[in-house]
């Protein structure tokens, strides 16, 4: 059976793979760094999202703290190398969701806003590389998440309409790229929302696994 959607562009963190506990161990070191207090995992989940800069923002002005992002960033960015691989996972349903579009031959792309050169490392350590034709990280082009411009880059390199792709993501800055970008957006109900309300957003679908997808989608 045909895909509706020849080309499907996923999100990373949080949509394929749950990287929460790493991202927040690589956070809370920095702040250690700097003499700050550590920060609950469940309030960095609302941090993620918008790129690593503005996750250290958010969490340096949490504690108050008005120390130069310059002097901070280089020591995050070893943190976050460190624990890159320390205990990510991809969400059940990830492996046979993408399994079963590829035998649909749909064209499968990441775009996310972690730094690029993370991102190749991480799909490696969970074996789903292969799947992906193209991936974007938050550093590739001038802009990222939530302007659709990433997004239509994509949909252009495959020479599909942004209205004809459909974009796979969990929080409101996947949301507004794809708003912004033109392009149908599907949601997963585990990732990181980030104030998004998924009861009453208007996606082509709001999935608890990524294997509903698979099933008809208006």
């Amino acid at each position: 059976m045909a895909y509706p959607y020849p080309l499907v562009i996923f999100d990373l963190d949080g949509t394929l793979v749950d990287s929460a506990g790493d991202i927040a161990e690589a956070l809370n070191r920095t702040l250690e760094d700097w003499q700050l207090p550590r920060v609950p995992e469940a309030t960095v989940l609302t941090w993620i999202g918008d790129g690593v800069r503005r996750l250290v923002e958010q969490a340096f002005t949490a504690a108050h703290s008005d120390i130069d992002l310059d002097r901070v960033m280089p020591g995050f960015m070893r943190h976050y190398e460190e624990c890159l691989l320390r205990s990510p996972r991809l969400f059940d349903g990830v492996v046979p969701a993408l399994q079963a579009l590829r035998e649909r031959d749909v064209v499968m792309a990441i775009c996310t806003n972690k730094p690029s050169a993370l991102v190749a490392p991480l799909l490696a350590h969970l074996g789903v590389q292969d799947f992906f034709a193209l991936v974007l990280g938050g550093d590739s082009l001038p802009e990222r998440k939530p302007s659709g411009v990433p997004l239509r880059h994509i949909a252009e390199a495959f020479k599909v309409a942004p209205a004809a792709a459909l974009m796979v993501g969990d929080s409101i800055t996947d949301y507004r790229a794809a708003v912004d970008a033109g392009m149908p957006v599907a949601l997963v109900r585990y990732g990181y929302p980030r104030g998004l309300d998924l009861d009453t957003v208007d996606a082509v679908a709001v999935v608890d696994d990524l294997r509903e997808l698979i099933a008809p989608i208006r």
